[in-house]
């Protein structure tokens, strides 16, 4: 069942979804016309199979997952599942990253796909949530989009707190410190098209690329330089999965001056040449 909440004059939407077998992610390069972010809930203590990115991954029972706009994902009972997916029109996280402190962690951050464990407690507060929203959903009045903004806000932060406390190396940063590496990675969601460099995301941090390094080792965190590579390598494969664009064409797409660059980065990342990941696809399907 999906309940719907529209603002025409804004094209702010927000959607809650239970008991549907057609929740699922098209992903921005995919033919979907509309990007939602979503938090997906398993409220069953039964694990399921969940495909993001054509990879497959187990969601555990009672556990919470967010996904970005730009993420293709198929769950295995989709039935069995309640999420709410919004649009940057009805809430965007990043211009009230100040209120939910989530984009760069929760949204866009290291960790894909990042699962988070719902003790008895934390399953006891989601539903007190979703029972609001609920009774939200049927009040038709000028207020019903503040007070839906307000439910997810709530569900947002509450979803941050949790995969602070599940997270490596979170609890002993300060907040500035991990400020820090959330903003190097919404800078690098803006500009990994054209920007490759440490350096770069270190100026616009005020800071060295050592100290960046440094502080991405504290968290057991991969380096700046692996965090970019990964982040250009994921988009090429949507491009191999979900366009027909040639490697030369995904290679200028993502910043590269010349074809022959991008395949041997490519293959140098992935051990893969760009033909054979492709025919791979192909065979797959």
């Amino acid at each position: 069942m999906r309940w719907v909440f529209e603002n025409s004059a804004t094209g702010g939407r927000l959607i809650m979804i239970a008991d549907d077998d057609m929740m699922k992610g098209e992903g921005m390069l995919n033919g979907q016309h509309e990007h939602f972010n979503t938090i997906v809930i398993n409220k069953s203590p039964e694990p399921q199979a969940v495909i993001i990115d054509q990879i497959a991954y187990t969601m555990p029972g009672h556990s919470l997952l967010p996904l970005v706009s730009n993420q293709y994902f198929v769950f295995e009972k989709p039935q069995a599942l309640v999420s709410w997916q919004f649009n940057r029109d009805f809430y965007c996280i990043v211009d009230h990253d100040a209120e939910v402190s989530c984009v760069g962690f929760l949204f866009f951050g290291i960790h894909h796909p990042m699962f988070i464990r719902l003790n008895t407690d934390d399953l006891k507060n989601i539903g007190v949530i979703e029972q609001l929203f609920l009774e939200d959903m049927d009040e038709k009045d000028r207020m019903q989009g503040e007070m839906l903004r307000t439910l997810l806000k709530r569900l947002i932060i509450k979803s941050t707190r949790m995969a602070k406390v599940q997270t490596n190396g979170c609890l002993q940063l300060t907040d500035e410190r991990l400020d820090v590496i959330r903003q190097f990675n919404l800078l690098l969601e803006v500009h990994y098209r054209q920007e490759h460099e440490v350096v770069f995301y270190a100026g616009l941090l005020n800071k060295s690329p050592k100290t960046l390094a440094n502080l991405f080792r504290l968290c057991n965190y991969a380096s700046p330089s692996a965090i970019i590579h990964n982040r250009i390598i994921l988009e090429a494969k949507r491009y191999l999965y979900y366009t027909n664009k040639s490697g030369k064409e995904i290679g200028y797409e993502l910043g590269f001056d010349s074809a022959a660059h991008f395949s041997r980065f490519f293959k140098l990342k992935t051990g893969a040449n760009l033909s054979d990941f492709r025919d791979a696809i192909t065979k797959q399907t």
